[in-house]
C-alpha cells in the first residue's frame, strides 16, 4: 500500500439522524437513499439525490413500545419493506417512495422478517416483481407489489426449513435470461448454514423442485452475533459473495452464466471458494468475531467493536483500520452495523444517533502488487495501471522462469520489459550462460513489441537474429549428419522458421548486410529465397539457371513485377537449357519484344538439331508473325533464313507467298528484306524461292530465266503474271518459246508440232513468225504450212476489221458536221407576254443597259435573255444573279470572273448577226470573247435553274435566310396592351 494514500475514508454524514424518534436500530441504503429504523417505530427516509427527507410512523394504532426490527430498500431506492416488533407481536409493512402512508402486509402477521432478496434485473420503480422474504421461523415467502395497486399482488410460501429449523438471517437473489426463460440463483444463510437454490422457470417452480431432492448447503459451525450474506455488484451483476459465519468469512466467485446444460437447476454456481479465518484478524490478541460485514470489489469491511478493519479479499491481510468520531451518547453502545449502497458505490456505518459514510478511493490501485506477491501473474497484469507496473510483473515472471532454467520462457517475458531493465542487461544474461536459443527468442519477441518508429533498433535486432539463426543452422548440421535427409529433423524445422522470419522482416533488414551474412555462412538456398523476397530477381534467376532448373527460372520471370529486361538478358541461357519451356514462356509473356530475343534465337539455331525435332525458334517466330502480326523486318528475316536452311522448301515458299501486310493502309505486303532473301536463297540454292522473289521484285526476265532452269511450267506461270505490259509479257513468252524450241531433242517434224502446240498456250500472244527465227535455217516450210496459213487468215481478218472501223469513223465525222450546221439554225418562239423567271418583268423589254450586255449578241433594243427547252426564260443578268446566289462559293466566283472578262472584251467583238457561224467561217476563227461567252453559257445555262440540280439543292436551305431577318421580325406577335383598349358604350 502506498504511504499517505488511504483507500477508505470515514466522514460523519449526520450526527443526529434519529430526529428524536428514539435511537437507530437498523439501516438500509440504495441509490443515494438511506432508510433508518428507530426504537420508537419510526422510519426516517433521507433522499440525498433530491435533497429530501421525511419520517414515517409505523407504531401508530399499536399498543405499547414498538421498535423497527429490520428495514430494507431496493437498489433503486423506491421500494421499502420494514418489520416492527413490540408487545402486540410483529407486523411487516410496505411503502413506496411516492406514498405518504405505509401498507401493512397482513398475510405476514406475526412473522419476523429478517432478510429480503430483490430481483435486481427486473425490478422497476412501479413494480417490485418477485421479492423473497426470509423469516425468523425458517420460511421463505415470495411477494410482489405494484405501486399503482396500493397493495400486494400475492404472498406465497416458497420454502421451509424442516431438518434444522433456523432463522433465515440474510438473503440474496440473482437472475439470468436464457432462451426466453429466467434462471434464478438464490442464496440464503442461517446462523450455521449457507443454502443455495437455482432453477429455471418461476420461483414457485424452482423451490418446488427441492421437495424431491436435497438442498445444497455449506455448514460452518460456530456462534456469530449476526450472520450476514452480501453480494458485490459490478455493472448490475453479482460478481462474488461473502458470508459472515461463525467459523470465518466464507467467500467465493459467482458463476452466473446463462448457458447451463441441465434443466433441473442443480448446478453449483460458486467457484474459487475460500474461508478467511478470524484468527488472522486478531494480531496476537484474542480472536474477536465481527458484528457486521460489507463487501467491496477487493476488500472486506469488518466491524469489530468501534472500528472497522479493512481486509484485502485476495491477500487476506488487514490494510487499514477506520475510526469513527462518535458523540458521547453513542459511545457506550458503539457502532451498531454496516450497510452498503451498491448503486452509488458507498458504504455506511451507524450507531444509535449518527450516520457515517465510508468512501472508497481507487481500491484497485495496488491490487497488482497483491496478485504479484501471490504469483497470480495474469490477474496482476489485468490490474496494472501503467507500463512500469507491467514491467514489474514481467520481470517477476522472467526471473521465476530463469531460476528454474526455463530460459525460452524467461526470454519471452524479458522481451516485454521496457523500463525496469535495459536491453543490454538482458542480452548479457543469456550470453553469459551461453544460451543462444534463448537470446534469439528474446530478440524475436522484442521485435514484436517494438514500435514501428524504432527503425534503427528494429534493423539491428533483426540482423542479430539473422546471424543467430544461421549459427543455429550450422550447429545442427555439425551435430547431426543425417539432418539433411530427415525431413522432420530440427534442422528442417529451424530452416522453415528462419524463412518465415526473413519473410516477416524483409522490409527492415538491410539488404546488402543480410546477403553478405547468408553468403558467408554458405546458405545459398536462403540467399536465393531472400533475394526473391527483396525482388532481386536477377540473383534468383541466375541461381536457377546454374542449377539447371529452367522451369523455376521462367516462373520467376513470369511474375508481374519482374523487369522485362531480365527476359532478354537470360534468354540465351534459358533457350539452350530448355528450348520448349522457354518458348512456351515467351508465348504467354505480354509486351515482349521479339527483336531483342534474336541473339538468343540465333544462338539456339546455330546448334545442330535432330531431323524430326521441332524447331522451337521457328515455332516462336511463326507465332510472332501470324498470331502477334509482328512487323519487325529482323524477325521476318530470321524466320526466312531458318526456312531456307531446311531441306524441304515448302515452308519457305508458303512464307514467301504469305502477304502479312495485306489489308493495312499504305503498308507493304511483306516485311522481310527481299534483297537479303534473294541472296540467302541463292546461297542455299532455293531456286523456286528465288523465282518467287524475282517476280515479287518485278524482275520478271530474271524470274523467267531462272525458272527455265528449274521447271518450264514455272517459267510459263511467271510469264503469265505480267498483265499490264503486253510487250514485256510477249518478250517473256518468247524466252520460254526459245527455251522450248532449243531443248527439244525429238525429230524435226515432232519438234515443230510441239512448237505449234506451245503457240496455242499463249492465247494468241505469239505468232508463228515470232518463233520461226528460233528454228534452224534448213527447216522445211512445209512443216509450218498450216501455222502460216492460219496466221495469214488472222491478218486478213484484222485488215478487214480495220477497213470497217475506218468507214465507221468517216461516217461519224460527216454526222458531226451536219449536227454542227443544224445547231446554228435552232430557234425558240417567245410569247410577247413571257415574264422573266427571276425579276418577273417582260422578257422582250426595251431600254436595257448596253453596258451590262457586253459580249452578248445585240437584238435590237431588247435585253439579252436565255430560253430553256422546258419553257422557262430569264434575262441574262437575272440568270447570272440567281445562279451565283444559289450555287456554291467557288462556282459563283468563277461566274463573276467570266462576266468581268466578258465585260472588258465585249466592246471589241459585237456582231450584227445572231451570233451563229457562217458556213465560210471555220471553227478556228472563234474570237476570245466568244470563247469566254461560251464558258459563261456552260456555267449558268447548262440546265434550267428551276428544273435542274440547282433547284434540288435548294431543298436543304432554310425557308428564311439570314439576310431576311427583317421578314421574321414582321411576323412577330406583339403582347396585347390592355391599357390602350378603348371601350364604346352602345345605346340600347
Amino acid at each position: 500500500m502506498e504511504a499517505g494514500r488511504q483507500v477508505f475514508s470515514v466522514d460523519l454524514l449526520d450526527k443526529y439522524a434519529a430526529k428524536g424518534h428514539g435511537v437507530i436500530t437498523c439501516m438500509a441504503a440504495g441509490n443515494d437513499v438511506i432508510l433508518l429504523g428507530t426504537s420508537k417505530g419510526w422510519i426516517i427516509r433521507h433522499d440525498f439525490g433530491v435533497g429530501d427527507s421525511h419520517d414515517i410512523d409505523l407504531s401508530a394504532s399499536r399498543p405499547g413500545d414498538q421498535s423497527i426490527h429490520r428495514v430494507f430498500v431496493d437498489p433503486g431506492g423506491s421500494h421499502c419493506i420494514a418489520t416492527i416488533t413490540g408487545s402486540g407481536g410483529a407486523d411487516t409493512f410496505y411503502t413506496h417512495a411516492k406514498w405518504t402512508k405505509p401498507r401493512v402486509l397482513s398475510k405476514l402477521k406475526g412473522l419476523v422478517v429478517n432478510a429480503v432478496a430483490w430481483n435486481r434485473q427486473q425490478i422497476t420503480e412501479a413494480s417490485t416483481r418477485e421479492v423473497i422474504l426470509g423469516t425468523d421461523n425458517g420460511q421463505l415467502h415470495e411477494i410482489a407489489v405494484d405501486e399503482k395497486d396500493k397493495k400486494e399482488k400475492y404472498i406465497n410460501l416458497l420454502f421451509e426449513l424442516k431438518e434444522l429449523p433456523e432463522a433465515f438471517m440474510s438473503l440474496q437473489m440473482e437472475t439470468a435470461s436464457t432462451s426466453n426463460r429466467t434462471r434464478y440463483y438464490v442464496m440464503a444463510v442461517t446462523p450455521t448454514r449457507l443454502y443455495s437454490f437455482t432453477g429455471i422457470g418461476s420461483l414457485d417452480t424452482v423451490f418446488a423442485s427441492y421437495v424431491d431432492r436435497p438442498v445444497r448447503f455449506m455448514e460452518l459451525p460456530g456462534e456469530i452475533p449476526n450472520s450476514e450474506l452480501h453480494f458485490f455488484i459490478k455493472q448490475r451483476r453479482a460478481v462474488h459473495f461473502a458470508w459472515l459465519s461463525g467459523a470465518g468469512i466464507y467467500h467465493g466467485g459467482l458463476y452466473l452464466a446463462a448457458q447451463h446444460s441441465s434443466t433441473d437447476g442443480d448446478e453449483n454456481f460458486v467457484e474459487n471458494k475460500g474461508l478467511l479465518d478470524y484468527a488472522k484478524l486478531a494480531e496476537g490478541a484474542d480472536t474477536v468475531k465481527p458484528s457486521s460485514l460489507a463487501v467491496s470489489e477487493f476488500h472486506f469491511l469488518l466491524l469489530l467493536g468501534n472500528k472497522v478493519k479493512v481486509v484485502n479479499r485476495i491477500s487476506e491481510q488487514i490494510i487499514e483500520e477506520l475510526q469513527f468520531d462518535q458523540i458521547p451518547e453513542s459511545m457506550s453502545r458503539g457502532i451498531i452495523g454496516l450497510c452498503s449502497d451498491a448503486s452509488a458505490g458507498l458504504f455506511y456505518a451507524y450507531d444509535q444517533n449518527s450516520i457515517f459514510q465510508v468512501s472508497v478511493n481507487d481500491e484497485g490501485r495496488d491490487m497488482w502488487k497483491v496478485y504479484l506477491d501471490l504469483k497470480e501473474y495474469a490477474a496482476a497484469l489485468a490490474n496494472c495501471r501503467d507500463p512500469f507496473q507491467r514491467d514489474q510483473v514481467y520481470l517477476a515472471q522472467a526471473e521465476a522462469a530463469f531460476s528454474v532454467k526455463d530460459f525460452l520462457r524467461a526470454a519471452s517475458f524479458y522481451a516485454k520489459i521496457n523500463y525496469v531493465l535495459s536491453f543490454e542487461e538482458i542480452t548479457l544474461k543469456f550470453i553469459s550462460i551461453n544460451e543462444p536459443d534463448a537470446l534469439r527468442t528474446f530478440l524475436l519477441r522484442k521485435l514484436d513489441n517494438l514500435a514501428k518508429d524504432d527503425k534503427c533498433q528494429i534493423t539491428m535486432i533483426s540482423t542479430w537474429a539473422t546471424e543467430l539463426y544461421l549459427d543455429k543452422i550450422n550447429r545442427l548440421l555439425l551435430e547431426d549428419d543425417t539432418a539433411l535427409e530427415n525431413r522432420s529433423s530440427d534442422y528442417h524445422l529451424i530452416i522453415k522458421e528462419f524463412r518465415a522470419f526473413l519473410g516477416d522482416c524483409k522490409d527492415v533488414l538491410d539488404e546488402a548486410t543480410t546477403m553478405k551474412l547468408l553468403e558467408s555462412y554458405g546458405r545459398v538456398d536462403e540467399l536465393v529465397y531472400f533475394a526473391s523476397l527483396k525482388k532481386q530477381y536477377e540473383i534468383v534467376v541466375h541461381h536457377y539457371i546454374q542449377q539447371g532448373e529452367a522451369k523455376k527460372a521462367l516462373e520467376v520471370l513470369q511474375k508481374p513485377d519482374v523487369p522485362i529486361d531480365l527476359q532478354y538478358k537470360f534468354a540465351p541461357d534459358l533457350i539452350m537449357l530448355d528450348a520448349y519451356e522457354t518458348v512456351e514462356s515467351w508465348m504467354i509473356t505480354k509486351n515482349l519484344n521479339p527483336r531483342k530475343l534474336i541473339p538468343a534465337m540465333m544462338r539456339y539455331s546455330s546448334e545442330p538439331h535432330a531431323r524430326n525435332e521441332t524447331h522451337e525458334v521457328i515455332k516462336y517466330l511463326e507465332y510472332c508473325a501470324h498470331r502477334l502480326q509482328n512487323e519487325d523486318p529482323g524477325v521476318h528475316n530470321l524466320l526466312l533464313s531458318l526456312y531456307a536452311k531446311q531441306e524441304d522448301d515448302s515452308a519457305l515458299l508458303r512464307f514467301l507467298q504469305c502477304k502479312f501486310g495485306k489489308g493495312r493502309p499504305n503498308g507493304p505486303d511483306f516485311f522481310y528484306d527481299p534483297k537479303y532473301a534473294l541472296r540467302l536463297c541463292l546461297k542455299e540454292k532455293r531456286m523456286r524461292a528465288c523465282v518467287h522473289i524475282y517476280s515479287m521484285m518485278s524482275m520478271h526476265e530474271e524470274a523467267v530465266a531462272l525458272a527455265l532452269q528449274v521447271d518450264p511450267e514455272l517459267a510459263k506461270a511467271e510469264a503469265d503474271k505480267v498483265e499490264d505490259d503486253e510487250d514485256l509479257r510477249k518478250k517473256l513468252w518468247l524466252m520460254v518459246a526459245k527455251h522450248v524450241v532449243e531443248q527439244e531433242k525429238g525429230t524435226k517434224r515432232e519438234n515443230i508440232r510441239k512448237a505449234i502446240a506451245f503457240l496455242k498456250e499463249t492465247d494468241g500472244l505469239l505468232k508463228i513468225e515470232d518463233i520461226l527465227p528460233f528454228f534452224p535455217d534448213f527447216a522445211l516450210i512445209d512443216d509450218f504450212k498450216e501455222a502460216i496459213c492460219s496466221s495469214l487468215e488472222d491478218y486478213n481478218k484484222q485488215i478487214e476489221q480495220l477497213k470497217q472501223e475506218m468507214n465507221d469513223a468517216t461516217h461519224g465525222a460527216d454526222n458531226i458536221r451536219n449536227d454542227i450546221s443544224a445547231l446554228a439554225q435552232r430557234y425558240a418562239v417567245i410569247d410577247p407576254d413571257e415574264d422573266c423567271g427571276v425579276c418577273r418583268k417582260k422578257i422582250l423589254t426595251t431600254g436595257w443597259d448596253h453596258r451590262m450586255a457586253r459580249g452578248y449578241t445585240s437584238i435590237g433594243a431588247m435585253a439579252p435573255f436565255y430560253v430553256f427547252p422546258c419553257g422557262h426564260a430569264f434575262h441574262s443578268q437575272c440568270l447570272i444573279a440567281h445562279v451565283t446566289r444559289c450555287t456554291h462559293r467557288a462556282q459563283a466566283e468563277y461566274i463573276l470572273d467570266l462576266q468581268k472578262q466578258l465585260t472588258l472584251l465585249g466592246g471589241d467583238s459585237k456582231k450584227e448577226s445572231n451570233g451563229a457561224l457562217t458556213e465560210e467561217e471555220s471553227i478556228t476563227s472563234i474570237t476570245p470573247t466568244d470563247k469566254i461567252r461560251s464558258q459563261l453559257d456552260d456555267a449558268i445555262a447548262s440546265e434550267c435553274p428551276f428544273c435542274g440540280d440547282l433547284m434540288i439543292q435548294e431543298i436543304s436551305l432554310p425557308f428564311v435566310l439570314p439576310e431576311e431577318a427583317h421578314e421574321v421580325a414582321s411576323w412577330e406577335i406583339k403582347p396585347y396592351n390592355s391599357g390602350s383598349q378603348m371601350s364604346l358604350s352602345l345605346a340600347v
